[in-house]
């Protein structure tokens, strides 16, 4: 359930934990993966400050919660005295889309423009800087609300929009090309974040050609497309992370479970892979899944849970929270009475419940009994 404190605070702890004794060094939440460049800056090398990173460093308004400060906060503290190659690192692994629509592809593409044209010689890098800001033109056309519900409003399927994306493609074809250069003269870390402008300046402008499409299904495909970005960020953050160790990532259900996701919007079915279905048909037994779970939460709406589900049965254990082996719970409630998956609704925003046929594809499952 986004925006519910609980939730970030019990995963700071996590963290917390799992850096102390389990050689964890980096963590990836969802939200805006260029934004999350700031953030990064900040709790690595202490450039900026803590207030201009949360402000400008989240997404989806999550700067503006308090244990998001507090992990920043810890973080750089953790750092401060470290070498680099034993600093906690942050990431942003969402794409840069809110709910009224995609930014605009030019931060992305300028920015790898620039790092090719810094880095390679004259006649390596294809297509002018000048005849890339023409045809992006005004940010303003991008970023137009409209699209978000009107096809038509929306510049994906302009010519401009077309030449942009052969351009971006062939921006990441010379990154790839020239990697072993590129990698020697730089970093691999100024390389990993010039691959992450390039991905996400062709994935931006994916997405804008498929909001210009009428199709029945664009709501459905414009889920996946984004979740699918989601899922190469954090497959480059795994590749990137790998020798320093395992990475955290925190998420809403919905786009790390391995399982396909399902949404009733507006009377429409909505179906697309999340996120975590991608990762995990590529990373297999290296990728795991644990699944929040919430009892009652009164000042959402959300009543103690019926007997027969899956939050019920977990509400009758001790304490208020639990970290619980989802496998082992799935055998003993094999041969328990079937559960039904809970109905009552939440005036919280997202608010999903853990269906009980899943089980099967959860690793494990944190759940908070009462939130006060």
């Amino acid at each position: 359930m986004h925006g519910e404190e609980a939730f970030p605070r019990l995963r700071n702890e996590l963290f917390r934990h799992l850096v102390e004794h389990e050689g964890y060094r980096s963590i990836a939440i969802e939200s805006d993966c260029l934004a999350g460049l700031l953030v990064d800056g900040f709790v690595t090398d202490g450039v900026g400050s803590l207030e201009d990173v949360m402000r400008r460093g989240f997404s989806h308004g999550f700067g503006e919660s308090p244990a998001n400060r507090d992990l920043v906060h810890w973080m750089r503290e953790y750092n401060r005295d470290r070498p680099a190659e034993d600093r906690l690192r942050f990431f942003g692994f969402d794409a840069p889309i809110e709910m009224t629509g995609p930014d605009s592809p030019r931060q992305a593409l300028t920015a790898l423009h620039t790092y090719l044209v810094a880095e390679l010689r004259g006649g390596q890098v294809p297509h002018d800087r000048k005849a890339v800001d023409r045809l992006l033109g005004d940010d303003g056309r991008w970023t137009n609300p409209a699209a978000a519900v009107e096809p038509a409003a929306s510049v994906g399927a302009s010519a401009e929009a077309g030449t942009l994306r052969v351009i971006a493609d062939d921006l990441l074809a010379a990154l790839t090309s020239e990697a072993p250069q590129l990698v020697a003269s730089t970093s691999s870390d100024e390389w990993w974040q010039a691959r992450l402008y390039g991905s996400t300046a062709v994935g931006l402008l994916r997405y804008h050609a498929a909001m210009a499409d009428d199709a029945p299904t664009r709501v459905s495909r414009l889920l996946g497309l984004r979740d699918a970005m989601m899922a190469d960020n954090l497959t480059a953050i795994c590749e990137h992370q790998a020798r320093r160790g395992p990475t955290l990532v925190f998420a809403h259900n919905r786009h790390l479970q391995r399982v396909r996701s399902r949404w009733q919007l507006g009377g429409q079915p909505l179906r697309w892979w999340s996120a975590g279905a991608v990762v995990g048909a590529r990373l297999a037994d290296r990728y795991a899944f644990v699944a929040a779970a919430l009892g009652a939460a009164p000042r959402h709406g959300l009543p103690a849970p019926a007997p027969d589900t899956l939050e019920g049965v977990l509400a009758t254990l001790p304490g208020d929270r639990h970290l619980i082996d989802a496998p082992r719970l799935a055998g003993a409630l094999g041969r328990a009475t079937p559960l039904s998956p809970r109905t009552d609704t939440s005036t919280g925003h997202g608010y999903f419940p853990l269906d009980p046929d899943q089980l099967a594809q959860i690793d494990a499952v944190v759940f908070l009994k009462h939130l006060p």
